[in-house]
């Protein structure tokens, strides 16, 4: 048997032979993508400190990852499609890789950022190509199955990246926490050449580079703007990110309308399974990845557990992801997409209600339901979406299939964690502000306010202070932890309406059952043999 798998899918009579070993290679790609954010939550007050980087600045390490990642992932699917979807993934990790390396070795912010931009590319890269290569692989009748472990991959990232990046915190600087792919990625790109098989379309013609370059410009002003605006202000730069993208979008519509071979067919949006899962996927990552993001911070700065610490705490809800996917494994093909996706929100929405409930004296287990809520409800919920989405497009458009479900979930991310976080940040600003602003000097009411980190570094400040003392110094924490507690309150009862609203759509738009999916209509014979082919070998 040879190192390197050569048969192409295209050329295979039947199933792929080693197609769940290859499926491991793509949940271990996907694994680090997903890894690099979750494990930065938890090396970012580390960080902080040692670049003395602002609110700005730490803002811009985490979406410089994302910027890239969102608007690329359109037309790197699309061109994985076209000449080599394997070509893609291993691109994509080489490229991640060398972003690792140099976010490990760098020690000025601007780079931290140009690292982490270059990573986002590699993600771009990576994240569709593993989507096009297990539907490609897969036949119908075990696809589901394949996404679903592919989900449940999504929900172990969000707990392993800081339990790992929480150990090496331990002995190492924040650096390492770079390195954690690395390893990863080079296994991963070996295991591609040896078990994940070539494949591209076929008779695919030339990409719409218009169209991919309208998608550029209007996804990546649109992500620019949501982050910049809520949390610095709405200045010159995010109006006119958010005009740039209103314009772009209009084009991109007009465009592809037009074109006979579009890089995004958006007609598809009329076609209500589609749709309807798209918008699941774009809110319910909107609830899930804010919720999660502020969570994370009243356990470090608030509860006081370092990362290690933390990330063990997050380990039920990866564990209550793998439940989820069990369930939604053996229920959607008895109940139907819908059922799965609406309950699935309403679970998410409830969980993130929850959150309502924190005061300033509130322990981890006031947040356990939450994590488990929302973790079960990500299993429960993504994977059938994502297998809709996927079944709409044809074998020539796998990889636009999965940049345009890794868009929506990307995008949804992202809105989460810049409008609710820009919630947080207000709602902690005019607390803290009610609650000590008679006692503190101007310069050091402002460093508070910026953070709930700067709350307690002025605390700090004041117990050393011969002025201040450690009576002053907690009291300021107690205000600081009611502030928070008070804006995760108000910031969750906004996520859960939201949430709840977009529920609401979802049932409203996704059909009762679902009707074939006309792109898989003529999906080659190969998936439907049962016997294993003999290209495999």
């Amino acid at each position: 048997m040879p190192f390197v798998a050569n048969t192409p899918v295209e050329k295979m009579t039947g199933p792929y032979a080693r197609r769940w070993w290859a499926l491991l290679v793509l949940c271990l790609s996907l694994l680090i993508v997903v890894m690099a954010n979750t494990s930065l939550i938890v090396a970012a007050p580390d960080m902080t400190t040692d670049l003395g980087l602002s609110s700005s600045d730490l803002q811009w390490v985490i979406d410089g990852y994302t910027v890239p990642y969102a608007a690329l992932m359109l037309v790197l699917g699309a061109t994985g499609d076209k000449y080599s979807r394997r070509g893609a993934l291993i691109t994509g990790l080489l490229v991640f890789a060398g972003g690792s390396v140099m976010g490990s070795l760098v020690d000025r912010t601007a780079l931290v950022i140009t690292a982490r931009a270059v990573m986002g590319v590699g993600a771009a890269v990576v994240m569709p190509a593993t989507l096009s290569l297990l539907v490609a692989m897969f036949p119908r009748r075990e696809r589901a199955k394949a996404i679903t472990a592919w989900t449940a991959t999504s929900g172990l990232a969000i707990a392993v990246g800081p339990v790992v990046a929480g150990w090496l915190l331990e002995d190492h600087a924040w650096g390492s926490t770079f390195l954690i792919n690395v390893p990863i990625a080079v296994v991963a790109v070996l295991g591609a050449l040896a078990l994940v098989p070539p494949s591209k379309a076929e008779g695919m013609g030339r990409i719409d580079s218009v169209g991919g370059l309208l998608s550029i410009v209007s996804v990546g002003s649109l992500v620019y703007a949501t982050i910049e605006g809520p949390h610095f202000g709405w200045g010159v730069g995010p109006i006119t990110a958010a005009v740039v993208a209103g314009v772009g979008l209009v084009a991109f519509v007009a465009w592809e309308l037009r074109h006979p071979h579009p890089m995004l067919d958006v007609r598809k949006f009329a076609q209500r399974p589609f749709s309807g899962s798209m918008l699941a996927v774009l809110f319910f990552f909107f609830g899930t990845f804010g919720s999660i993001y502020y969570s994370t911070q009243y356990l470090q700065f608030v509860l006081g557990y370092d990362a290690l610490e933390t990330g063990v705490r997050l380990l039920p809800l990866a564990g209550a992801v793998f439940v989820g996917a069990a369930v939604t494994g053996r229920l959607t093909p008895k109940l139907g997409v819908k059922p799965m996706v609406v309950a699935g929100m309403a679970i998410g929405s409830a969980g993130v209600f929850l959150l309502t409930r924190i005061e300033a004296g509130s322990t981890y287990t006031d947040f356990l339901p939450s994590l488990v809520m929302l973790g079960f409800a990500i299993g429960l919920s993504v994977s059938p979406a994502t297998d809709t989405i996927m079944g709409s497009f044809p074998e020539s458009e796998l990889g636009v299939g999965g940049g345009a479900n890794d868009t929506a979930l990307e995008l949804g991310g992202s809105l989460g964690i810049a409008i609710l976080g820009s919630l947080l940040g207000t709602a902690y600003r005019d607390k803290l502000t009610d609650l000590a602003g008679g006692h503190l000097p101007a310069a050091a009411l402002e460093t508070a306010k910026d953070s709930v980190g700067g709350g307690i570094a002025v605390a700090e400040q004041i117990a050393k202070d011969p002025a201040g003392g450690a009576q002053q110094a907690q009291a300021l924490i107690d205000a600081v932890h009611e502030a928070f507690a008070h804006s995760v309150v108000q910031t969750s009862l906004i996520g859960g309406v939201i949430m709840a609203v977009g529920t609401v759509i979802v049932l409203a738009v996704l059909p009762t059952r679902e009707n074939p999916a006309p792109a898989r209509s003529q999906e080659p014979a190969r998936t439907e043999r049962p016997k294993e082919s003999a290209g495999a070998k």
